[in-house]
């Protein structure tokens, strides 16, 4: 671990305030860390043992469903928010067949099983959850309850994130966390802000070639030699929430990094936002001074115990001492064991060696299949354009219209033209044709059955006239015949006679003047008229009939059905080309993934061999080590005699640190215990008020979390 922290008098007053805070909310005893003796170790595994099935065992039994749900923020190098996606697990600890949520997500995606939702009537989302829990994501657009802002400085001066890639100086890398996250509460009897409160905890590796001299505030810092992980924790809002005096206890609201560079580059950030610090507290537990004050003795108490307990890691390492005999017999085992552990390796470091080879192999040839991907691609295009092209010649010759055929639209226009073809299509079209062409010709049919009608009309009333003339003149002539007129009637004499008359009244004016007005009198009855529309009506559809019957109108209807047939056919002949050329599209996606993959198979294996060469590497060097520390128990069995006398500084270390540290902790917060057990009443409250940032059934309790990521800097 790195030396290189920065530790103020703030700090370790804010780690007096976490301690003294982690006593007052869990209620856990430090006694049982004084305990060495083994029965009692073991008798507490037990316990925490029985715990755990008990917990294991309620939360099988709960008939309350819960959402944990994660936040991932994807953010800029300068913490800019770029996009939220959200993670939900709905637990269905009931079993529910059906469940009932709230959520304000788009796009939600099923990420872990088939389960569907639908749309509930007030916008909730209703999952056919089939007794499972439920795993899904999607993206929102919100307000976060924590802002988060990253900025930096070079010698000093502030700078861009762009502007610092491949820099060198001191660098100082700084995250703010603004809490907009609140409720306004009645504390003591005033109305107060009380922020959610959340931990900010923020880590980055660092690479050790490039930086050094490296330092954090409210921090840690783990150096591995090769990269230095640094963690850093802020509380925003605390500080207001606990209402603490900064001269008397500050709680950090940022994150500080600064360090020496050379050619600076940084990977991603993540930080951690999380209020599940005081949603553990059990407020019911706070109710009295006296309950809170008896934690904080047990505080002393335990400190007091865990003195007693550096003693028996005196006794406990004299007894190792002792026992070093049957360390040095573990250890010719051991040695043993990493002999057959070399052999294993070296045989490992062989296969892995042919492994690289026919992963070599293998990639060779499916990057040469890979090669020709264009050429068959483009060929087979090539052929279904000329295909295609054919095909729309053919149909306009035919006389029939049809757009320009491509890949993607030629089933849909050849479908268009099968439909157009359609022998009952057709002949309603025809039928639509030749009515429209009857119907414009009806005027002249009119006139023509008006002319019929009004010559048949006419040579009733001629024929009735002209035996009323016959009449009178036979009346007439019979008068002047006398007594043998009867007789002489029937002479050929009288009867021609009678003919000359009649027929020289027929053609007088006088007659057909008679004749013309009884004509038009009957043609201008209803009875003439309504004869006339029928029989209009009856040349209309028989003109219709007889075109449709004609062989104008059947050849066009053989020529479709024959047409249809032919474009079906063709249009299955161009499909059968299109699943070919599919197929052969994903043979050839096939190829190029698996000419992918055996590259990365190919960089695998050699990444293996390294590793297995390496790995027999380190076997022999183990086992010399081993040798080297099967030879080394004497000096072993030296440091733990220097171990057992060096424990008993432990012991004044810690009263030292009971006298100056935790002592101090005690006085300080039993200056005002009431007024802080209602304070962190408050903050609990108000954390377990927020259990979700997308939505929530009222029905479910709720967890959340937020990871945000920085974007790198000149990766």
């Amino acid at each position: 671990m790195s030396k290189n922290i920065k530790m103020s008098k703030k700090s370790v007053k804010i780690l007096s305030a976490v301690t003294c805070a982690a006593v007052i909310t869990s209620c856990i005893g430090i006694a049982a860390f004084a305990k060495s003796d083994s029965k009692i170790k073991t008798a507490e595994k037990d316990k925490k043992s029985q715990e755990t099935t008990k917990t294991v065992s309620a939360s099988d039994t709960s008939e309350e469903n819960s959402k944990e749900e994660t936040v991932y923020v994807i953010a800029g190098a300068d913490g800019s928010v770029k996009k939220i996606i959200v993670s939900d697990w709905i637990k269905n600890s009931s079993g529910n067949t059906i469940i009932d949520d709230n959520s304000e997500l788009s796009d939600i995606v099923n990420v872990k099983g088939e389960e569907s939702f639908e749309i509930g009537s007030d916008q909730s989302k209703v999952w056919d959850a089939e007794n499972n829990d439920i795993y899904y994501q999607g993206n929102i657009k919100k307000e976060l309850p924590v802002d988060l802002k990253v900025s930096y400085k070079l010698d000093g001066k502030s700078i861009t994130p762009d502007e610092l890639k491949g820099k060198s100086g001191h660098v100082t890398i700084r995250f703010d966390y603004t809490n907009n996250q609140y409720e306004t509460v009645n504390v003591n009897g005033k109305d107060e802000k009380i922020y959610v409160p959340f931990a900010m905890l923020t880590g980055v590796i660092l690479d050790n070639e490039k930086f050094s001299n490296i330092e954090v505030s409210n921090g840690k810092l783990v150096n591995d030699g090769t990269r230095s992980t640094v963690m850093g924790i802020a509380f925003p809002g605390l500080q207001e929430d606990l209402a603490i005096d900064k001269e008397k206890i500050d709680i950090p609201d940022y994150v500080e990094i600064s360090a020496d560079v050379k050619n600076f580059k940084l990977g991603m950030t993540v930080t951690l936002a999380t209020n599940d610090a005081f949603n553990s507290i059990d407020t019911e537990k706070l109710d009295k001074v006296d309950e809170l004050s008896g934690k904080l003795d047990e505080l002393t108490d335990g400190m007091n115990k865990l003195l007693n307990g550096s003693s028996e890691l005196y006794n406990g390492l004299s007894t190792l001492l002792d026992k070093s005999k049957e360390l040095t017999a573990g250890i010719d085992k051991i040695c043993d064991g990493a002999a057959k552990l070399k052999t294993g390796a070296d045989n490992l470091d062989a296969g892995a060696n042919k492994i690289k080879n026919g992963a070599t192999e293998l990639s060779d040839g499916l990057n040469t299949l890979a090669s020709n991907n264009d050429a068959l691609n483009g060929g087979a295009t090539k052929v279904f354009e000329t295909l295609l092209s054919t095909a729309e010649t053919q149909i306009r010759e035919a006389g029939i219209d049809v757009p320009t055929l491509t890949i993607d639209n030629y089933a849909d226009a050849l479908n268009t033209v099968i439909k157009s073809l359609d022998k009952t299509n057709v002949y309603n079209k025809a039928l639509q044709t030749v009515t429209s062409t009857v119907e414009g010709k009806r005027d002249y049919i009119t006139a023509q059955v008006t002319a019929a009608v009004k010559a048949e009309v006419e040579s009733k009333v001629t024929a009735a006239v002209k035996a009323e003339v016959e009449a009178k003149v036979t009346a007439g002539v019979k008068m002047q015949l006398g007594e043998n007129a009867d007789a002489m009637l029937q002479t050929d004499a009288v009867k021609a006679t009678i003919q000359t008359n009649v027929d020289a009244q027929m053609a007088s004016d006088a007659v057909k003047q008679m004749i013309a007005a009884k004509t038009d009198e009957q043609m201008n009855s209803n009875e003439i008229k309504a004869v006339i529309a029928q029989n209009t009506e009856a040349q209309v559809k028989k003109a219709i009939s007889d075109n449709m019957a004609g062989n104008e109108v059947q050849a066009k209807l053989k020529a479709a059905d024959e047409g249809a047939k032919k474009i079906i056919a063709l249009k299955t002949s161009l499909d059968s080309y299109n699943s070919f050329y599919i197929g052969l599209r994903s043979y050839t996606d096939g190829v190029e993934k698996a000419a992918s993959g055996a590259n990365e198979l190919k960089t695998g294996a050699s990444t293996l061999k390294d590793g297995t060469g390496s790995l027999a590497k380190g076997a022999g060097d183990l086992y010399n080590g081993i040798l080297t520390m099967k030879n080394g128990v004497p000096a072993l069995v030296d440091g733990i005699t220097k171990l057992r006398d060096g424990s008993m500084q432990l012991s004044d270390g810690l009263k030292e640190f009971d006298e100056k540290g935790v002592k101090k902790i005690v006085d300080v917060y039993n200056n005002d215990v009431s007024g802080l057990i209602e304070r962190i009443k408050v903050i609990s409250e108000v954390s377990k008020n927020y259990n979700n940032f997308s939505g929530i059934s009222d029905d479910m309790e709720g967890k959340v979390k937020f990871i945000y990521r920085t974007e790198e800097i000149g990766e």
